[in-house]
């Protein structure tokens, strides 16, 4: 892949394989950006997984940078005035899923209660495609309405590794001061070693980095042996 002449010029102003603490690494990050918009902060953290292994969780962000989601709850008529009252901007049951059907897609979380899911679980070729699909292990399933929106409109977020075993995740924009940045990147690390599977064995984060959407990555010194 050939990059353009404004990243190029980025990568002459650091050394590239050297790795830096992490408020050194996010203000690196930051100076090294170069696009007219503010480019988002990525993290990349490699963990040291057998394919029988995943890690997989949500967590909420100290300092938030998303505008707010519109969250979509599959509930029965019973449930829907908690789940409105709580910030839901669509609630319903069969209509929903027969909008969905359609074509339909016009929201970005979906939650639903328990007793939706055999028949929310028929979009599962749509939503699943998307990463929509309420499920029980990122608290998009259940009967707590309430508590389940509270933490989503904070910002609660997905995280999982991929097949390679690397956890991919936004923790910030270019425009945040760097202390805001590696502060969620701390609670994002706190998280994925909680979640470290009880048979990984050796060093379970094997190596850290962050960039903004156009620019060059930057290594993070790992201070721990986890």
């Amino acid at each position: 892949m050939r990059h353009g002449k404004k990243y190029r010029s980025a990568l002459k102003k650091y050394d590239g394989q050297a790795s830096y603490d992490l408020q050194k690494a996010v203000e690196t990050v930051k100076s090294l950006a170069y696009a007219k918009f503010d480019e988002t902060v990525e993290l990349s953290v490699k963990l040291n997984l057998k394919k029988s292994q995943t890690v997989r969780d949500t967590v909420v962000l100290p300092n938030q940078f998303k505008a707010e989601k519109r969250i979509l709850v599959f509930c029965k008529p019973e449930k829907e005035k908690e789940a409105q009252d709580a910030g839901a901007a669509f609630t319903g049951a069969d209509d929903l899923i027969n909008k969905i059907k359609g074509g339909w897609l016009d929201f970005d979380i979906a939650v639903a209660t328990p007793d939706m899911m055999k028949d929310v679980g028929k979009l599962g070729m749509v939503l699943g495609r998307r990463g929509l699909m309420p499920n029980p292990k990122t608290g998009t399933v259940t009967f707590d309405l309430k508590g389940a929106l509270a933490e989503l409109r904070k910002g609660r977020t997905e995280f999982r590794a991929d097949k390679t075993g690397v956890v991919h995740l936004a923790v910030g924009k270019i425009s945040m001061p760097a202390e805001k940045v590696a502060e969620n990147v701390q609670t994002v690390l706190t998280e994925v070693r909680r979640k470290r599977p009880a048979d990984a064995k050796g060093i379970f984060i094997r190596t850290l980095s962050v960039a903004s959407t156009m620019g060059p990555g930057v290594w993070i010194t790992l201070k721990e042996d986890v």
